[in-house]
Order: C-alpha cells, then sequence, then structure tokens
C-alpha cells in the first residue's frame, strides 16, 4: 500500500496505445516530449502529464516522427502552433536575451545613476555665511 502511495502519478502519463513499435523512435519522441510544456498543466512535460491536450501532442510528436520528420522539424512544427511558450527551455534568441538582459541592465543603470547623483551631491561646495548672517547667527546663539 505506501509503495503505491509513493508512486508518481505522472509516470503512467503515456499510455500504451501511444508507444511506437519502432524503440528508436519511441526514445526520440520520449526526449522531445520531455523538451515540451504542457500547456494546461503549465508545470510539467507533457510525457509527464495526464492532460487530455498534453496527449494529443505526443501523439502529434509521434506522427511527426513517424512521418520522417527532424527533432528540431518536430519543436518548430509545435512552436509554429503554440509559440515559444510551448518549451521548457527556450531558445536563445533576441527576445530571450531581451527577457532575461533586461533586469540586469536596469539593475546596472540604477547603479550607475545612483553613483553618479552621490559624487555630485558630494562634490557640491558648502557655501559660506555671508556677514550679515554671521552677525544674526551670533544673536541667535547668545540669546540662549
Amino acid at each position: 500500500m505506501l509503495v503505491l502511495l509513493f508512486t508518481p502519478i505522472y509516470a503512467f502519463a503515456v499510455n500504451p496505445d501511444e508507444v511506437l513499435a519502432d524503440p528508436a523512435l519511441e526514445q526520440r519522441a520520449r526526449a522531445l516530449s520531455a523538451e515540451l510544456r504542457c500547456m494546461v498543466c503549465q508545470n510539467q512535460s507533457i510525457d509527464d502529464s495526464n492532460a487530455e491536450l498534453a496527449r494529443d501532442l505526443r501523439v502529434v510528436v509521434r506522427e511527426r516522427l513517424v512521418g520522417g520528420d527532424s527533432d528540431e522539424q518536430v519543436l518548430d512544427y509545435v512552436v509554429s502552433r503554440y509559440g515559444e511558450f510551448v518549451l521548457l527551455k527556450p531558445r536563445l534568441s533576441m527576445r530571450t536575451i531581451a527577457l532575461w538582459g533586461a533586469p540586469a541592465a536596469l539593475a546596472i543603470i540604477g547603479l550607475i545613476v545612483a553613483v553618479v547623483y552621490t559624487r555630485r551631491r558630494a562634490v557640491q561646495p558648502v557655501a559660506k555665511l555671508s556677514p550679515e548672517e554671521e552677525a544674526r547667527l551670533g544673536k541667535l546663539l547668545d540669546r540662549e
């Protein structure tokens, strides 16, 4: 009973009717399925998900592989239909560089602004009091 309790449910995500007869193609299909995000769960690969959409995507991946597509062609096909979000590991592109680089760039810009602001503030000379202001300050201090 304990073994069944701790057995991961997603281990049974791939149905027996989905498994390809060719072990090499099945291994490629499993590898590709592990790279694709379940659009329903969004936290699992389609290989791990029991969602109906994940099953449909697993079938599409296997159909494309049986049809002779390369791994890259299968991924390109799925990305063209669902967008880059379907990839668990996004490809390196200008969009992803901007997405991941923007926080670092903003932090660097903020640091530069802070340094320039503090230097300008520290460099400002202290204005001396005029003789009239010194006399008035002296009178105020004498009263106390």
